[in-house]
């Protein structure tokens, strides 16, 4: 027999979610006869053995968990938590309590959501982490209290966090780059956005860039990356001083969700059609710009199964007591005009299942709290 053998294992060999195994073996509602002695059978096979921390967790009044996130400018991390959602209801567990903390902005309210998690007790905490200099000492606390915290999008190095579920962040960059230096026959100046290079995921995306372009187009020449602090003003006037002060500028590289300040800028300085945009993510505004061409292409970053994976990996974790991979890394996935109307569908098909599978309004998540510095 297999030792520490988990949900997961049991989960991919039939085919079928860590959600459907565990409603299985706890003898929860929402599963067939038939996918219920599968799921037996499989565990008996493999050797499975409900552990002490999944009969805590099962035995256990309420399981709370803090999604600690920021609110964004576009649809990114409403799609993360919509996963992050989805992938609590499929476990059906009564005890649940997803706690939603939401921070306006880079750096305003960040840590006061951490805090008050703790404060509160949580079992787990799932955070966006863009600063994380400046969390140590609270995740330090949490891992003295045994509250495990899970990163997502972006990683929190040396700060005995759980793991991160992110999309593969240097493999978004060199995929950018050669796309760049494709479009371009090798040749030109090229600008990179990001929000502020503290952040691991834009400062990998850049490095990323880098390496790609040295390599294989090296008469290329990339410019200092552009920090907006994913503050779309700041965005739009950098690039418009940008576009001023480098007049033979070929390309830009927009590693966030703050595009449509960049693409706004180049219409306005009258630069727009002679500019290969790369962009970041799938939301509604970008959409007739790829359809138009003035978006060559944008790397889709997966933010709902961001969402899903992170919760999966947690409470994998908090239910079986053992430590998963630290880095849960996902391919990005290149969305062009060519392409663009099959992501669309998928997009609208997730959607209206959540929807579905929701039901009434009273189904969503009970609590939101907007955390910011007075």
């Amino acid at each position: 027999m297999k030792k520490n053998v988990r949900l997961f294992d049991i989960a991919e060999a039939l085919g079928v979610s860590t959600g459907t195994v565990h409603r299985a073996l706890h003898d929860h509602a929402g599963v067939n006869a038939e996918t219920k002695q599968r799921v037996l059978e499989m565990a008996k096979t493999l050797g499975y053995r409900p552990n002490l921390a999944a009969r805590f967790l099962s035995s256990k009044r309420s399981l709370k968990i803090s999604v600690n996130t920021l609110k964004g400018t576009t649809s990114f991390w409403d799609e993360v938590r919509a996963g992050i959602s989805e992938e609590a209801k499929s476990v059906l567990m009564e005890n649940l309590e997803l706690q939603f903390r939401t921070y306006p902005r880079l750096g305003e309210g960040e840590e006061e959501a951490f805090e008050a998690a703790l404060q509160d007790k949580v079992d787990g905490i799932i955070i966006f982490s863009s600063h994380p200099e400046s969390l140590r000492t609270r995740m330090s606390r949490a891992s003295g209290s045994h509250i495990p915290v899970m990163c997502v999008t972006t990683d929190a190095p040396e700060s005995g966090r759980l793991a991160v579920v992110s999309i593969d962040t240097f493999a978004s960059g060199a995929l950018a780059a050669d796309l760049m230096g494709r479009f371009l026959h090798g040749k030109g100046e090229i600008a990179v956005t990001l929000s502020d290079l503290r952040i691991t995921e834009h400062a990998e995306k850049f490095s990323g860039f880098n390496k790609i372009m040295s390599s294989y187009y090296p008469q290329m020449r990339v410019l200092d990356p552009l920090e907006d602090h994913d503050i779309e003003p700041e965005a739009y006037d950098k690039c418009r001083k940008l576009l001023e002060s480098h007049r033979d500028l070929s390309g830009i590289y927009v590693t966030t969700e703050a595009s449509i300040p960049v693409i706004n800028a180049a219409r306005d300085a009258g630069r727009l059609s002679q500019l290969t945009i790369i962009t970041t993510d799938l939301f509604p505004a970008l959409v007739p710009h790829i359809r138009s061409g003035e978006v060559s292409a944008t790397i889709y970053q997966r933010p709902r199964t961001q969402g899903r994976m992170a919760f999966r990996v947690l409470h994998e974790f908090l239910a079986e007591s053992e430590r998963p991979s630290s880095q849960v890394s996902l391919a990005p996935h290149l969305v062009m005009r060519g392409n663009l109307d099959f992501f669309l569908d998928r997009q609208s098909g997730e959607s209206n299942g959540r929807r579905s599978s929701q039901g009434s309004s009273s189904d969503a998540p009970t609590e939101d709290i907007i955390v910011a510095r007075n």
